[in-house]
C-alpha cells in the first residue's frame, strides 16, 4: 500500500478507537455552536470534536470530552467548512503565495486553487514549478491548475515561453498540480477552428492526458452559446467550468449544458450579481454554481476580506446564506474531487471558519488542520517570508526604447483612429473611433476627448514587436504609467497622454527588471519593482504591497487625473486577447471577435 494511505489508515484507526473506546478523547471540542451543514443545506445546534487534523464527530460530543480536551464555547456562533477560492491568480495580487495566504486566511479562506497562467506565459514550466515549490511553506491548502497553451493566441501575441502538450506530462506529475487551467486557447471557438485548428488537436492531447490521470480541466468560454459552447465543453473532456460568464443568459445556457459556473467577483471584474440571477430569478439548481475571485489586489484582501466578502455580496443578491456558503465549500470541493475538505463530517479535515455574523459574513476564528490559526482578523501563526530563486527573476530581456518607437504615423493634419473602450469592472472592452490631431506626421493623444495612446512592448527579446493604438476610459489629463503585468503574455503595457512620458515609464520598468512606473512632465514620480517574472514581489509583505499600490494609485489619480479605480489592474486586462472586443498585444490592435490585427488609423 502507498505510504500515504498506510499513514491515513493508522490515523483513521486512531479516530475509530477514540469514538468506540473509553481511553482517549478529542483534542478540541467546539461546543454549543450552530452547525452549517452544506450537505443538507440546514443550520442546527451542535458540537464539533477534533482529533489531530481530523473531525471526529459533528453533533453531541460531550462523551468525547476528557480531562485534557480543550473545550471552546461557541454559543451564538456558526461553524462552517473553511472557504475555497476555486479560481485565482497570485500574480494579479503581485504577492507571493505566502503573503496572499497571510492576508486571506484570517477571513476564512483555507483552500486556494490557483492558475499560474501568468508566470507560465512569462517563464514556462520553470516559473510554474517554482510556484508549486512555495506551496510547501504555507499552512493552508493550495493547488495549481496549469495552462496547456501559452500564449493563448499564438498568431496574435508573443509570450516568454510557448507551452503546449509537450510540457503536460512533466507538469501534471509535479507536486501540488491537480489539473489543467482555463483553456483560453479555445475561447474564441469559431475562429480558432477556422484559422488555427492545430491548437485544438494539441489541447485535446493535453486534456486527454489530464483525464487519464483523473484530473480537472477548466474551461474559458466567454459569450459562447450553442455549437461553439458544446465544442468548448468537449475540448475539456466533458467536465467543464467557466469563470468568464457575464450575463444571465450565458449563465442559464451554461448551467443547462452541465458547465460548472464559476461566478467571478474580484477587485475589478464583478460578474456574480448578473450570473446569480439564473438562481434567484430562474430557480435553477445551484449545485454547479461556484464563487471565485479570479483577480484580487492586496488592499481589498486587507480591508474587505476574501471569500467571506464574496459570500456576503452573494447573500445580498437574495441567496440563502447556507446556499451561498455551499458555493465556496461543497460545490468546489465536488468539482475538484477534494474529498477531504468542503464539509463538516467525520473523517474530514478540520478546516473550519467560525462566523459571528452570518449575514455580514464576519469570520471570528479560523482552524486549519485542527489548529486555531486566526482569531478576530489576526493571524496567530508565523509565516516566514519566502524568497524565489534567481532563475525566475530577470525576465525583462529588452533594451530601452526610444520615443520614435511609440509613434503612430499618419498623414495630413488630422486622422481618424480606432480606440479600445475600457469598461470598468470588466475584462470585456468596447470599440470606438475618434478624430485626433496629427503633428509632424504623428497622431497625437487628445485629453479633451479622453483619447490616450496605449502600447504593448514585447519584453522577452524574442521579436522586438511593439503594438500601438488608442484607448478611452482612463480620463487622464497628463503623464503616463507602464507595467509588466499584462494579461496573459505579460509584455510591457503603457498608457499615456504623451509619448515622452510613456517612453520614460516604459524604460523605468525595463530598468527595474519588471514592475510599475508612473511618469509626468519628464520625470518618474514613483515605481514598484516586481522581480519574480515581472509579476510578483518577494521583497515586500502583503501589507507593504497594499500601501505601495495605494500610493501609486493616489499619484495616478491626483497627479495624472486618472478617473478609473484600480487603474493598473484595469490596464493589465487590455491585452487579454481572448476576451472581446478590441485588445492590444505586442503585434498590434486585436479584433478579438474576428481574430485579426487592425491598423490603429483608419
Amino acid at each position: 500500500m502507498d505510504s500515504k494511505y498506510t499513514k491515513m489508515a493508522m490515523e483513521y484507526r486512531n479516530l475509530i478507537d477514540v469514538l468506540m473506546g473509553d481511553k482517549d478523547y478529542a483534542d478540541i471540542v467546539l461546543y454549543n455552536g450552530k452547525i452549517i451543514n452544506v450537505i443538507t443545506r440546514e443550520i442546527y445546534e451542535g458540537d464539533i470534536a477534533i482529533k489531530g487534523k481530523y473531525i471526529l464527530l459533528v453533533g453531541d460530543c460531550k462523551k468525547l470530552i476528557g480531562p485534557d480536551t480543550l473545550v471552546i464555547d461557541m454559543e451564538g456562533k456558526y461553524l462552517s467548512p473553511g472557504f475555497i477560492d476555486s479560481h485565482m491568480h497570485f500574480e494579479s495580487s503581485m504577492l507571493t503565495i505566502t503573503e496572499f495566504s497571510r492576508l486571506s486566511i484570517p477571513s476564512g479562506t483555507t483552500t486556494l486553487v490557483a492558475d499560474p497562467h501568468e508566470i507560465g506565459n512569462a517563464l514556462g514550466p520553470v516559473g510554474m514549478k517554482a510556484m508549486a515549490d512555495e506551496i510547501d511553506s504555507v499552512p493552508n491548502k493550495v493547488y495549481l491548475v496549469v495552462p496547456a497553451l501559452t500564449p493563448d493566441c499564438p498568431d496574435l501575441e508573443t509570450a516568454g515561453y510557448d507551452t503546449n502538450s509537450k510540457d503536460m506530462e512533466d507538469l501534471l506529475n509535479y507536486k501540488h498540480i491537480i489539473g489543467i487551467g482555463e483553456l483560453q486557447g479555445f475561447s474564441n471557438a469559431k475562429h480558432v477552428y477556422r484559422n488555427t485548428p492545430e491548437i485544438i488537436t494539441d489541447l485535446l492531447a493535453s486534456t486527454m492526458y489530464a483525464k487519464s490521470k483523473n484530473m480537472v480541466v477548466d474551461g474559458n468560454a466567454p459569450e459562447l452559446f450553442g455549437a461553439e459552447l458544446a465544442a468548448h465543453i468537449i475540448s475539456t473532456g466533458g467536465k467543464c467550468s467557466c469563470h468568464e460568464t457575464t450575463t444571465k443568459e450565458e449563465a442559464v445556457e451554461k448551467l443547462r449544458q452541465g458547465v460548472y459556473l464559476f461566478m467571478r467577483e474580484g477587485s475589478t471584474q464583478r460578474n456574480m450579481a448578473e450570473c446569480i440571477r439564473a438562481v434567484t430569478e430562474e430557480n435553477m439548481d445551484s449545485r454547479r454554481c461556484i464563487l471565485a475571485s479570479d483577480d484580487m489586489v492586496a488592499a481589498d484582501l486587507e480591508t474587505s476580506g476574501h471569500m467571506n466578502d464574496i459570500v456576503r455580496r452573494t447573500i445580498k443578491e437574495g441567496v440563502n446564506p447556507v446556499e451561498a456558503i455551499q458555493m465556496v465549500t461543497i460545490n468546489p470541493a465536488t468539482y475538484f474531487g477534494l474529498e477531504d475538505i468542503g464539509v463538516l463530517a467525520p473523517g474530514k479535515i478540520a478546516d473550519i471558519a467560525v462566523i459571528s455574523d452570518l449575514e455580514e459574513m464576519v469570520v471570528d476564528a479560523v482552524f486549519i488542520d485542527g489548529k486555531l490559526v486566526a482569531s478576530k482578523g489576526e493571524l496567530l501563526i508565523d509565516l516566514p517570508s519566502y524568497t524565489y530563486p534567481d532563475e525566475v527573476k530577470n525576465s525583462v530581456k529588452i533594451k530601452p526604447i526610444s520615443e520614435r518607437d511609440l509613434e503612430i504615423r499618419a498623414e495630413g493634419t488630422t486622422a481618424r483612429v480606432r480606440c479600445i473602450e475600457l469598461i470598468p469592472d470588466q475584462n470585456l472592452t468596447g470599440k470606438a473611433e475618434e478624430t485626433v490631431r496629427v503633428y509632424n506626421g504623428v497622431a497625437q493623444p487628445d485629453v479633451t476627448t479622453d483619447t490616450l495612446e496605449i502600447a504593448c512592448i514585447e519584453r522577452y527579446g524574442r521579436t522586438g514587436n511593439i503594438g500601438k493604438a488608442f484607448v478611452k476610459g482612463f480620463g487622464m489629463k497628463s503623464g503616463a504609467f507602464a507595467e509588466s503585468v499584462a494579461h496573459d503574455t505579460h509584455n510591457i503595457l503603457v498608457v499615456g497622454t504623451n509619448i515622452r512620458d510613456m517612453t520614460l515609464a516604459v524604460n523605468r520598468v525595463i530598468e527595474l527588471g519588471g514592475g510599475i512606473a508612473i511618469a509626468n512632465n519628464g520625470r518618474i514620480l514613483s515605481d514598484m519593482r516586481l522581480p519574480v517574472g515581472g509579476l510578483i514581489t518577494d521583497e515586500l509583505s502583503g501589507h507593504e504591497v497594499s500601501q505601495k499600490i495605494a500610493e501609486l494609485e493616489r499619484i495616478a489619480r491626483e497627479d495624472l487625473g486618472c478617473k478609473v479605480h484600480a487603474p493598473f489592474m484595469h490596464l493589465s486586462f487590455l491585452s487579454l486577447s481572448t476576451s472581446p472586443t478590441w485588445k492590444i498585444t505586442d503585434k498590434g490592435l486585436v479584433d478579438v471577435n474576428n481574430f485579426k490585427i487592425l491598423s490603429p488609423t483608419i
